[in-house]
């Protein structure tokens, strides 16, 4: 590994350390219906998005709660000392991707076959507190 790729790769690793995230990977979900709960719950705190996320009627909605809960534990194990209802924590950002398809063939009329793709996506969660914490 060269010099420069080192110095830039200890630079995300330092950044990375100072954030709160958590990943879910291959949710099998599609990541239209994903993005829309992941809307509901973006820039809000985290009670409120726990609230929403827990009464909300997708499935979608479930599998945020959980890794919103993940990610809370998180930036708790970060910063210990911390209470949370006084760091005024909310969610910074929420990025949905789309992952592997699944391919499927469906019979179709007069001997043709159609293609089902079953899709699935990453998400990542990134919490945040509204207040500077000095270290």
């Amino acid at each position: 590994m060269g010099a420069r790729k080192r110095i830039s790769a200890e630079k995300v690793k330092e950044a990375k350390k100072n954030k709160c995230f958590a990943r879910l990977n291959n949710c099998p979900t599609s990541p239209r219906k994903m993005r829309l709960v992941a809307g509901l719950i973006k820039g809000v705190d985290v009670e409120k998005a726990l609230h929403i996320l827990k009464h909300s009627p997708q499935e979608a909605a479930g599998r945020l709660h959980k890794l919103l809960l993940s990610a809370i534990s998180n930036w708790q194990a970060k910063n210990e000392g911390l209470r949370i209802e006084e760091s005024n924590l909310f969610v910074k950002e929420i990025m949905v991707d789309s992952a592997r398809q699944l391919k499927r063939i469906r019979p179709a009329p007069q001997g043709r076959a159609h293609r089902i793709r079953k899709r699935s996506n990453h998400v990542t969660l990134v919490v945040d507190s509204r207040i500077e914490i000095e270290n």
